[in-house]
């Protein structure tokens, strides 16, 4: 029963961050959405046993790639003063509110999903940890591994070059001359 509620206020919550993704006008809020989504996936990966996927989306995915998305949108700045004013009455107090309750529910869902050791039969349970993922990961899948590794590592040296590109070297949009079209 905890497991079908626990799925039922996750799924909830990654649909409403998926909706925000794609609805919000403030592209910080968007990223927020992703986030709330991105935490609701480990959440159904908790719940089907593979924990270190699940450590993985948090860590890799809702940690590093948010904070990525986040420092780009930063860097790129906002073109509008916001409204800092709270314009939703007890917006803080309710905020704490779900945040502790969702917080109960992951631990209290966590006591139940996180069961470690080996299974009656004396033999590992290998679905889902650490070595199952590792031996696929570098066996099976080595060549699509490194090609992935290989292509990330040339989009960030892209990045890098697109980011020392001196801007002095080419003209302003605004010195190209119009044509007349008489």
């Amino acid at each position: 029963m905890a497991e079908v509620v626990t799925f039922a206020i996750f799924a909830a919550v990654a649909v409403a961050g998926g909706v925000v993704v794609i609805t919000a006008r403030n592209v910080v809020y968007s990223a927020m959405g992703l986030l709330a989504a991105m935490f609701s996936v480990a959440i159904f990966y908790v719940m089907l046993g593979a924990h270190f996927v699940a450590a993985v989306q948090v860590l890799i995915y809702a940690g590093a790639v948010m904070t990525l998305f986040l420092f780009v949108i930063f860097l790129i700045g906002v073109d509008r003063a916001e409204d800092t004013s709270e314009s939703i009455p007890f917006l803080r107090p309710v905020t704490i509110v779900v945040g502790v309750g969702l917080l109960a529910a992951v631990l209290l869902a966590g006591r139940q999903a996180w069961v470690t050791g080996r299974t009656a039969f004396g033999t590992p349970d290998l679905v889902g940890t650490i070595e199952a993922v590792a031996d696929e990961l570098f066996g099976t899948w080595m060549l699509a591994f490194l090609g992935t590794v290989f292509l990330l590592t040339i989009a960030a040296l892209g990045t890098v070059a697109l980011a020392q590109f001196q801007r002095s070297s080419r003209p302003p949009l605004e010195a190209v001359p119009e044509e007349d079209p008489a």
